[in-house]
């Protein structure tokens, strides 16, 4: 199981299934560096709507998973360029 799995089954208790299923179930676990986790989504829309609305969330399962001081790239399938970190 990635870190990413596990963040996962932090955050899907916290919000509606229908919600989880639309933003997360298409996510992928791309690699973690220790500090940074990188994570591959279907659309950069997807990836702005993560980023913007699911921040605190994943800031605090990070918490929980001790890696508080880790960052989250979501990086939307298809580009190099457009990421976003998702920071502690």
């Amino acid at each position: 199981m990635t870190i990413w799995d596990e963040l996962l089954q932090l955050l899907r208790p916290k919000m509606p299934e229908e919600d989880f299923r639309r933003w997360f179930a298409e996510t992928a676990y791309a690699s973690d560096s220790g500090d940074q986790i990188t994570v591959w989504v279907p659309t950069e829309a997807i990836r702005r709507h993560i980023v913007q609305r699911y921040d605190d969330d994943v800031r605090r399962a990070l918490e929980s998973l001790g890696r508080a001081h880790t960052h989250v790239r979501f990086i939307a399938a298809g580009t190099d360029e457009d990421v976003e970190d998702v920071e502690e």
